[in-house]
């Protein structure tokens, strides 16, 4: 499988990521268990989490997602074989957040308890937070590259002003850079990524790694009614894709998958990986088979006529 370099920073992931948001979530232990061992097993390296992960659940507090994977990483023994990552800033259970020096510090190190490791391959500014200073931002991640706590930074959920800023106040005080970026990107959600981001990660050289890459499900085709809504928690969040536009889109995802013996989930994400700058689109799954089905959009290739069929709809 052909690797991809994150930015500048010496790190090659497979063009696919995992995402952890899952583990402890929808996926109980025993099913993140399987997962993680299917997707390395098949050659795929970079693992995508969060300190945050799953607050958001009754009964949660954050970290969740972080210890399951932790256990395997024990349990497995395959520290070596994956590229972790995962991100601060977002609100903790007990309300904690943000990207101030402290606060990174301490969550860098509770992500680290919590994966059982001594690095972070990939430590990522979760949501920008204007109330702190770049540089007091930046100075906390150059420390833990330092102490060697983790390798390489990204950010996500940055404006193309803010990440250039980032960027600039790096080069200035020779601190160490936002090598990644983690933005929403799909069929459906291009206008933010393509107008006011893709321009500054391809000539800053600075690697993408998009988030909801099947927005949340819908372009996998199983949301085609409002009845299809019910079928998983995440229903509700993809109503508002249920319109002429998305209905067009997901034709020619039908259309491209059938030329190609593929599903509209591979098609989605296959076009994704040939999109400017984009180095791992994130893909979760809740049972190892539709994990397998996701990792084939790694092998899929799309010709002209699929990659223009695809954006016309989109448009």
């Amino acid at each position: 499988m052909q690797k991809r370099k994150l930015g500048r920073s010496g790190l090659t992931v497979a063009p696919l990521a995992f995402g952890g948001n899952v583990l402890g979530w929808t996926a109980d232990e025993t099913t993140s268990f399987a997962l993680l061992d299917a997707f390395v097993d098949a050659g795929f390296d970079l693992i995508d989490t969060a300190d945050m992960y799953s607050a958001w659940v009754p009964g949660h507090t954050g970290g969740e997602s972080e210890t399951v994977l932790g256990r395997w990483l024990a349990k497995r023994g395959r520290r070596d074989d994956v590229v972790i990552a995962t991100k601060v800033g977002m609100a903790m259970g007990d309300g904690s957040k943000g990207l101030s020096r402290d606060h990174i510090l301490r969550s860098a190190e509770a992500s680290l308890r919590r994966l059982q490791t001594d690095h972070i391959d990939l430590y990522q500014s979760h949501i920008d937070d204007a109330d702190v200073p770049l540089d007091e931002t930046l100075e906390a991640h150059a420390r833990l590259v330092h102490d060697g706590k983790v390798r390489v930074i990204g950010a996500s959920n940055h404006t193309g002003p803010r990440l250039t800023e980032a960027l600039a106040v790096s080069a200035r005080l020779g601190l160490p850079r936002y090598e990644a970026l983690q933005p929403h990107y799909n069929l459906l959600e291009r206008t933010e990524y393509e107008k006011n981001l893709a321009p500054v990660a391809v000539a800053e050289d600075v690697g993408v790694i998009a988030y909801f890459p099947l927005a949340s499900g819908f372009l996998t085709g199983k949301y085609r009614t409002e009845a299809d809504f019910a079928k998983s928690p995440r229903g509700a969040w993809v109503q508002k894709y249920l319109d002429d536009r998305g209905r067009l889109v997901l034709a020619a995802l039908d259309a491209v998958a059938a030329k190609h013996t593929a599903t509209p989930a591979q098609v989605a994400l296959a076009w994704l990986m040939t999109r400017p700058g984009i180095v791992a689109p994130i893909a979760s799954a809740t049972s190892v088979a539709q994990l397998i089905e996701i990792l084939g959009a790694a092998t899929l290739q799309l010709d002209t006529a699929d990659i223009v069929a695809l954006e016309t709809a989109s448009a």
